[in-house]
């Protein structure tokens, strides 16, 4: 859809333009149409705007090619807010409401282009700790690296190593993990936070971390 200012009917002109989406009847009534393409062109203006600030990700890319992608999450992004137009509790301006689903697509879209060709290895070795430091450090380093290496092999699933690793040492973004995994970002947060979990007790055991205080009260 083009970005060039559009008429619609005063009744989507305020803030409650959003009501008329949910409207369903058929044959399709002028002020559904004028919602959704206001919707999609909000959307679009979202996505532009997002791929334009993470272009320097996409080195290759040309002006055409950032158009179709901030066009391409504008479509899904739009998919995404007609599925969770119940969600909208009225907190905030429908249009700002709107605007993150555009932000969030756009990112989710230009990362997963950025790794397109690129393999993302699911290891479950730690890379070795780095020589460059004095002997002191690298000695505590590598004692610090041993444990949390054993505790990786001990504390956690193989398939929370691997995706500990990827996310925390590869910097594999967690929607291109969660695509070629087959899954979703909520799964593997929640794999990570019982894995974070997990490796804290298995270091705190061995001495390598010290205990949080317990902040509960009596």
């Amino acid at each position: 859809m083009s970005d060039v200012p559009i008429s619609v009917p005063d009744c989507v002109r305020d803030d409650n333009w959003h009501l008329h989406l949910g409207e369903f009847e058929e044959p399709e009534t002028p002020q559904r149409l004028a919602a959704q393409r206001r919707l999609h062109e909000l959307l679009l203006k979202a996505t532009r705007l997002q791929v334009g600030r993470l272009r320097h990700q996409l080195p290759g890319a040309g002006s055409t090619d950032l158009e179709d992608l901030a066009q391409q999450a504008a479509d899904d992004a739009h998919l995404a807010v007609l599925r969770r137009l119940g969600e909208f509790e009225g907190r905030s301006r429908f249009s700002t409401w709107v605007f993150k689903f555009g932000i969030l697509q756009a990112g989710v879209a230009v990362r997963r282009q950025a790794w397109r060709h690129r393999e993302v290895t699911l290891s479950e070795n730690l890379p070795l700790v780095d020589a460059d430091h004095g002997p002191a450090s690298r000695a505590e380093g590598s004692d610090l690296a041993r444990a949390v290496r054993t505790s990786l092999g001990t504390a956690l699933t193989p398939r929370q190593r691997q995706i500990m690793i990827a996310l925390l040492v590869d910097d594999v973004p967690i929607d291109v993990l969660a695509h070629r995994l087959g899954t979703t970002r909520n799964a593997l947060y929640k794999n990570v936070h019982d894995a974070r979990k997990r490796l804290r007790e298995a270091l705190i055991a061995s001495g390598h971390l010290e205990a949080l205080p317990d902040r509960r009260t009596s």
